[in-house]
């Protein structure tokens, strides 16, 4: 059954929640407009230097051992990363050669979510329903119900043990002759299930370790060493409480029903594979390449990939991620701009349909200045960075601020 709470706000503490939104909206605005200048000339930055390293990549067929001759320079090519390196997690019974081993925890918990409606009140005031409602989910870490709304709720979430994520890198990768720094191991991919070899000495510690967080607790347990199925024939659970799947441990009393307080983990790894990278030799090991404006490039992608396939998803990433900003700056300034002149509509709350119409034209006021702002910045800074380009934002930004005084016009007439 949902919670509900309400809440009063007078028309005075609106007014002053006005007031000191005038300073965090200031802020906001100029944090948009510094964030819009920058993330435009980070493209351009960032589409030079790959184009410069473009033009500069030597394609190598074959790295199988050092060559003097390619030092300092940046090249591409395709080789089989291998390591030697034997990565464990001491927890679990995983013990592999592999590029590296990854241990993510998983906690079922109850989540609480809120959904508030407003109701405005004759004489400025304003009254807040908030419903809360719970639901079991499972979170990457214990949630704390300490805080949760609902009496029926708080002090509900507990866990039988907190274990943390953890992932291990091989520091000794070879690429046919020559040695993968860190930068490049972290970003080879292809993740597969690390099987679980815990041994029964193992299994009774944690069994052991659970039916105490149990008793602690204060909740019942009955140890049985019978062997349970889990999803197939090949699950075999030791005991009540640690469940082994393949790759999952599963801490609780039955994997196929979760309760509140059980904990699930699971194994996986990277296994030596080809990859092709884009990266400046140094010596018999690589470094990224540093163009002529300061920005650093270097490119890894899985199996046999040609060099302008690379370049190609480096130019793509760079729009994208560009984009990503552009539009969390352009709801900056916006957002800013609202909550400077949020003192406008909330002046005439004292009768609520004049709060709602004034809020809704301070509203499209500030999206069509925000926006025009916004085009303005991003002019301004491809006048800098591109001229062209500059010059036509700039037009468009200018024709928006005039209909804009066109429609005040007209409004007044």
């Amino acid at each position: 059954m949902a919670y509900q709470e309400t809440t009063t706000t007078s028309y005075g503490q609106r007014l002053t929640g006005s007031i000191k939104g005038i300073g965090f909206g200031f802020l906001m605005f100029i944090a948009g407009t510094i964030l819009l200048f920058w993330n435009e000339g980070n493209f351009v930055k960032t589409k030079k230097s790959i184009q410069e390293a473009e033009k500069e990549v030597v394609l190598v067929s074959d790295v199988s051992s050092v060559d003097p001759a390619l030092n300092g320079k940046l090249i591409h090519a395709t080789a089989f990363a291998n390591t030697d390196e034997v990565l464990t997690d001491g927890l679990f019974g995983i013990s592999e050669k592999a590029i590296s081993i990854h241990r993510k925890v998983e906690y079922y918990q109850y989540k609480e979510n809120s959904h508030t409606q407003e109701k405005e009140k004759i004489g400025g005031g304003k009254e807040t329903i908030t419903t809360y409602t719970y639901e079991k989910e499972w979170a990457f870490f214990p949630v704390n119900s300490e805080n949760f709304h609902d009496p029926d709720y708080k002090s509900s979430n507990f866990v039988l043990t907190t274990i943390e994520d953890k992932t291990e890198r091989a520091k000794d990768v070879s690429f046919g002759g020559y040695k993968l720094p860190p930068f490049i191991i972290s970003s080879i991919s292809g993740t597969i299930p690390a099987e679980v070899k815990m041994s029964e000495e193992e299994v009774q510690q944690w069994t052991k370790m659970i039916e105490e967080a149990y008793t602690a607790l204060g909740l019942s347990s009955t140890t049985t060493t019978s062997t349970d199925s889990l999803t197939d024939a090949t699950a075999t659970t030791p005991s009540q409480w640690v469940h082994i799947n393949g790759n999952v441990v599963y801490f609780g009393k039955s994997p196929t029903v979760a309760n509140i307080g059980d904990v699930r983990i699971t194994l996986t790894k990277i296994m030596p594979a080809d990859i092709s990278i884009i990266a400046k030799v140094n010596g018999s090991t690589f470094e990224q390449y540093y163009a002529k404006n300061g920005k650093t490039f270097s490119g890894v992608s899985m199996g046999t990939v040609g060099a302008e396939t690379m370049f190609a998803g480096a130019h793509s990433s760079n729009t994208k991620w560009t984009w990503v900003w552009r539009i969390l700056g352009i709801l900056i300034v916006i957002g800013g701009l609202r909550s400077m002149f949020s003192i406008l509509p909330t002046l005439f709350k004292v009768l609520p349909f004049l709060g709602t119409i004034v809020g809704a034209g301070v509203g499209l006021v500030c999206w069509v200045f925000g926006g025009a702002w916004s085009l303005i910045i991003i002019a301004i800074s491809w006048l800098w960075y591109r001229p062209l380009m500059g010059i036509l934002m700039l037009a468009i930004a200018i024709a928006g601020i005039w209909y804009l005084k066109k429609k005040g016009r007209e409004k007044k007439q």
